[in-house]
């Protein structure tokens, strides 16, 4: 299915529907038959993420004129959903790609958006961000990895960790230190579009979970690009650039908490009913009904905390209060949601013939990634106090 068999900007419920039922079929045909293979193997599914790219989910929410399907987050959140509860790492094949994007969008220039954005939806190029480092996770300010101009390039030297996206990727949006002597630090970092082809280098690392993606670390040493990819005109603002695009990845992983919430809440209401013990379905239990209404409440609270914070995104407010309490709650939601379809499948929960011991691995990652819940805590708890003034 091609991508302009979508208009841009969908605005009726019809342009949904038919979009959010393409994307169930993909999931039923191309996803659900190969996921424990690829899971297993921890390999990269090159032909899944062909038929992303040939849907125009890596141009989800670039804007039409570019290429783009120009969805908005609230769309964006209900596909993000449906694909994490079949597999979390579908939907992170494009989240920090359409981050990357998105920095592109709202600050490059618009030769760099004529450029870039057409290949980026199209999915022509992928890529994703890279901020964190070995030493450097939530602390984006404390990022070492230099950028000195020589003339008309800079040349990049130092160490990325953790970044998706980036050995399968073309390219990168990188955050490094253009001004390592400014006071505060923020001052001094901007965003550099690198193409892979420039001469970085990956270490696919393994994990718990979120298998399938590459993550990898990356290694940096004279690597010289044009000053003409530098994302916006001048130095020392990319920081705020990329905390732009995280109120969207975000919303994509409270979407994707959503998502493997719901699956585990099912799986466990299904096994339930069909688990027998003492003489009856294990649902006629009441310490097994009160696990149920619990994972049940969760997610429907978590979906609407997702519904809210990407609708205050579609109205170009500032968000990050919004998408930090629905990245908090519906993490945690997966997390607690997991652990409950382990205990309710007892023995089944912890064997690998069920996706229940999956869930519970992936779990974790959501809720480190795009920012640890220890730090959406202080960031809500910093916006109530500067919205509400005494």
């Amino acid at each position: 299915m091609s991508a302009t068999t979508y208009p841009g900007n969908i605005t009726s419920s019809e342009e949904e529907t038919l979009l959010l039922n393409a994307v169930d079929q993909f999931l039923e045909r191309d996803v659900v038959p190969y996921v424990r293979d690829f899971e297993e193997t921890d390999t990269y599914p090159r032909e899944m993420v062909d038929k992303m790219a040939d849907m125009g989910l890596f141009g989800a929410t670039i804007p039409a004129e570019y290429g783009g399907l120009g969805l908005s987050a609230s769309v964006y959140a209900k596909i993000v959903e449906r694909m994490a509860a079949v597999w979390i790492s579908v939907p992170g094949f494009y989240n920090s790609h359409l981050m990357m994007a998105a920095a592109v969008e709202k600050f490059g220039s618009e030769a760099m958006k004529q450029e870039f954005l057409p290949k980026f939806a199209s999915g022509e190029l992928r890529g994703g961000v890279a901020l964190t480092e070995p030493d450097c996770g939530t602390d984006l300010q404390a990022v070492r990895t230099r950028a000195v101009r020589d003339g008309d390039d800079y040349v990049i030297n130092g160490a990325k960790m953790w970044i998706t996206n980036s050995i399968e990727g073309d390219l990168l949006a990188v955050l490094v230190k253009t001004d390592p002597d400014t006071d505060p630090p923020h001052k001094g970092m901007s965003l550099i579009l690198v193409d892979k082809a420039q001469g970085y280098e990956g270490r696919k690392l393994k994990k718990l979970g979120y298998r399938g993606i590459d993550t990898a670390e990356l290694s940096f040493q004279d690597v010289r690009v044009p000053q003409s990819r530098l994302i916006g005109p001048d130095e020392g603002r990319g920081l705020q650039q990329i905390l732009s695009g995280l109120e969207l990845g975000r919303i994509n992983v409270a979407a994707r908490g959503v998502g493997l919430a719901r699956a585990a809440m099912e799986e466990s209401l299904a096994y339930a009913q069909v688990r027998r013990t003492f003489g009856k379905p294990i649902c006629e239990h009441q310490s097994i009904q009160i696990k149920l209404a619990e994972m049940a409440t969760r997610v429907e609270a978590a979906k609407l905390l997702v519904d809210k914070a990407a609708h205050a995104y579609d109205s170009g407010q500032r968000c990050d209060m919004e998408a930090g309490m629905a990245k908090l709650f519906a993490t945690e939601a997966a997390m607690k949601n997991a652990e409950e379809a382990v205990r309710i499948h007892g023995a089944y929960g912890y064997s690998k013939e069920f996706n229940i011991e999956r869930y519970y691995r992936d779990a974790p990652l959501l809720a480190i990634g795009e920012g640890t819940n220890e730090l959406q805590r202080i960031i809500i708890a910093r916006q109530l106090v500067a919205r509400n003034p005494v």
